[in-house]
């Protein structure tokens, strides 16, 4: 095989899709396993609806996955000059042709044809006009179409995805290149680039199979020869319609302000389609290069599991460093504090969140001190009598050196044993001075990294409160 050269090519009328993220991931990973080029190309001659900020949201997007590119961005508004060139040496060779008729006429053709009771062709009338004649028209300042001439023979496409397909003699009209105010359309912007950029495989989703003839019809006429072709099946939810915000997240940005990361995304997309073998689920980005081959991606739609790229991205989440977490969840807004110490905080509650924004909230208990606390919690042990419990044990943990998990949980179990409270009913009440909550990391590994002024501060604060509680039994 020549040395790939693929391309990414979406159009900045939104977001960057999910759909479109895994397309962009296949022709990366095609470039980088066998040493290509991964070329990205805007395609953004649909002015009213194209927008410099959607750009730089995809390349944004992009970047965060960490799906570099070698070549551009080049952005097709700015190369008009191109396509002109195309169109006048088509034109000249015969292969395109002008047609003059109105969108009147083509309209009143197309309600006969329906009318009839058949699908609505043009005919090639423009085909037929002698070139002088067509010459003279254009130059007069009449207006024209630019029409592809396309031959009259089938067209095959072995695509790698989906297979063989035919389209037969006739299935494709002489379609429209270029509008009749000069604007290049969809189809030839595409080929022309193509052409130009040296593509060898065109990696795109299994909605442009339809257009493929077209496409093939255009890379011949330009007199290039026909890119390997590989269609990708549908991304769908889990209703089995193709996925969309009806679903819920589906683009790129909002599961990164879900705290969904971008190795966890980047893994679960290359497995919408794309089978690795051996049931592998949890890959480096590595292991996807050298793994990663056109053949081995099928050609059915794909269900979005939610919960799976949830599960995913806890297990990507727990795989990681504490201390290389700091910076990347600073902005999910979590309490200012030293590297070290948030470490030790981000250690004690990684198993237990599946996204950074779930970890970032979980790690608030380190910033302020609870100025709320669970009801269950407050009416099962927010008894006044529970006060004077928890202020002795305050005293006791004051004593204790080193603050350490081990030995906190000592003096506890004594503590315990000598006022005759089994341990958990003593822990929970101090498990909610501390965070608000009945539910945290374990106890004493908590208290050891709250330190000991912030967690005697809040046992202290909590037996106040309720000590000024209406009465309630005590802890069993």
């Amino acid at each position: 095989m020549t040395t790939p050269r693929v391309r990414f090519a979406p159009s900045p009328t939104g977001s960057l899709h999910v759909g479109g993220a895994r397309t962009a991931l296949y022709n990366w990973l095609f470039a980088r396993r066998h040493g290509g080029a991964f070329i990205l190309r805007i395609e953004d001659t649909d002015v009213e609806r194209s927008r410099r900020e959607l750009t730089q949201q995809i390349l944004d997007a992009m970047s965060w996955l960490g799906l570099s590119w070698d070549e551009g961005p080049y952005f097709q508004s700015e190369r008009q000059e191109l396509y002109r060139e195309a169109a006048s040496r088509l034109l000249a060779e015969g292969k395109a042709y002008r047609a003059f008729e109105t969108p009147e006429e083509l309209e009143a053709r197309k309600k006969a044809a329906e009318a009839a009771g058949h699908a609505f062709r043009y005919d090639g009338a423009g085909c037929t006009i002698p070139k002088e004649e067509s010459d003279r028209r254009a130059a007069a300042g009449e207006k024209f179409v630019l029409r592809l001439k396309v031959p009259d023979e089938t067209i095959v496409v072995d695509d790698v995805v989906q297979g063989r397909a035919e389209f037969p003699a006739g299935a494709l009209d002489d379609f429209v290149l270029v509008r009749s105010d000069g604007h290049p359309l969809y189809h030839f912007t595409v080929c022309v680039d193509d052409v130009a950029m040296g593509i060898t495989h065109v990696v795109r989703g299994v909605d442009h199979l339809p257009n493929t003839p077209k496409h093939v019809a255009l890379f011949r006429a330009l007199g290039a020869g026909v890119p390997v072709f590989a269609h990708l099946g549908m991304i769908l939810g889990a209703d089995g319609k193709k996925l969309s915000k009806r679903h819920g997240a589906a683009g790129v940005e909002e599961f990164r302000e879900q705290g969904i990361l971008p190795e966890a995304l980047v893994n679960f997309l290359a497995l919408l389609g794309w089978s690795p073998g051996e049931d592998r689920e949890k890959m480096t980005t590595e292991e996807m290069v050298r793994l990663f081959s056109l053949e081995r991606i099928g050609p059915s739609p794909s269900r979005f599991d939610h919960e799976k790229l949830l599960w995913l991205n806890g297990q990507v989440l727990a795989g990681m460093e504490p201390a290389a977490l700091v910076d990347r969840l600073r902005p999910f807004g979590i309490p200012d504090g030293e590297t070290e110490l948030l470490s030790r905080a981000i250690a004690l509650h990684l198993s237990r969140c599946r996204t950074m924004k779930e970890l970032a909230q979980a790690l608030a208990i380190y910033g302020d001190d609870p100025g709320a606390f669970d009801a269950a919690g407050l009416k099962k042990f927010g008894a006044p009598g529970n006060a004077p419990v928890l202020r002795t044990l305050a005293e006791r943990f004051s004593a204790v050196a080193p603050f350490t998990h081990a030995s906190l949980e000592e003096e506890a179990r004594k503590f315990a044993a000598e006022s005759g409270l089994s341990l958990g009913a003593l822990a929970q009440p101090v498990r909610l001075s501390l965070t608000g909550s009945l539910a945290s990391p374990p106890l004493f590994e908590l208290l050891e990294v709250l330190g000991k002024e912030t967690s005697l501060r809040r046992i202290r604060a909590f037996a106040d409160r309720i000590a000024a509680a209406p009465a309630s039994p005590a802890v069993p």
